[in-house]
């Protein structure tokens, strides 16, 4: 592994960007440190010995610190108002969370914009050369970035992600028609509602784009079977890029 300063981001790279026919970059949560999905290229490699040459894992760190808030080592792609949060999830208000884009957010799009036209200069990989994912917060900022961008990634992984400023992604979507997309939720997720995920899959495939929605009996987290549709996502897009 190494850590690359890429535009405005911390990055550790597992791989060599020069030589890999793909780019798996992979955003994680709030309140994680950078190297929190770090271990998830191993565990794919060690599943999958194909992808070890062939796929550059990148693990962005986001750049807000959370030491003040008792977080040592903690970041976030944008301050999260944990307390109102709370309330919202509370009484289950959740379409007043889909509706907004939390502040800071659009500074995030903008870093990682910079990130990512920054990597594909490094690594001359095109945009269909990318595939793009992210954990919670992380899966919302690829999620946003993806609907954004001149044109689609390879595909999009959105582990327990979840709805944001829903009229311009609904607006946004129709732009990345058959784009896969890999999302997995658990039903009993504490943090981001189940019900928020189903929206989410909903917007996108009624957008045409073609998603393979998972959902677990568990927490808030990345499940196994996740891990092993993500492999099947690499193989083939890698077998995509081979023809």
């Amino acid at each position: 592994m190494q850590t690359d300063k890429i535009g405005p981001l911390n990055c550790r790279v597992i791989g060599n960007p020069q030589q890999a026919k793909l780019s798996f970059i992979l955003c994680h949560g709030y309140g994680a440190p950078g190297t929190d999905l770090v271990p998830l290229a191993e565990e794919l490699i060690s599943l999958e010995n194909s992808l070890a040459d062939a796929v550059a894992f990148v693990f962005p760190e986001a750049p807000h610190d959370l030491t003040d808030q008792g977080m040592p080592d903690g970041r976030a792609w944008w301050p999260i108002n944990m307390m109102r949060l709370q309330e919202l999830m509370q009484t289950n208000n959740f379409e007043e969370l889909a509706e907004s884009e939390p502040p800071g957010m659009s500074e995030a799009r903008e870093q990682f914009r910079e990130f990512l036209t920054e990597y594909q200069s490094l690594s001359s990989h095109k945009l269909s050369e990318i595939i793009l994912g992210g954990f919670s917060q992380g899966a919302m900022l690829t999620t946003d970035a993806t609907l954004r961008l001149p044109e689609s990634p390879a595909g999009l992984c959105i582990y327990s992600g979840t709805l944001l400023c829903k009229k311009e992604w609904q607006e946004l979507a129709p732009n990345r028609a058959g784009l896969p997309v890999i999302q997995a939720h658990g039903s009993m997720d504490p943090i981001l509602p189940f019900p928020m995920a189903e929206e989410l899959r909903d917007l996108l495939k009624n957008a045409g784009l073609v998603v393979n929605f998972h959902a677990f009996p568990g927490m808030h987290t990345i499940s196994w079977d996740a891990l092993e549709m993500t492999i099947e996502m690499l193989k083939q897009t890698l077998a995509h890029s081979a023809i």
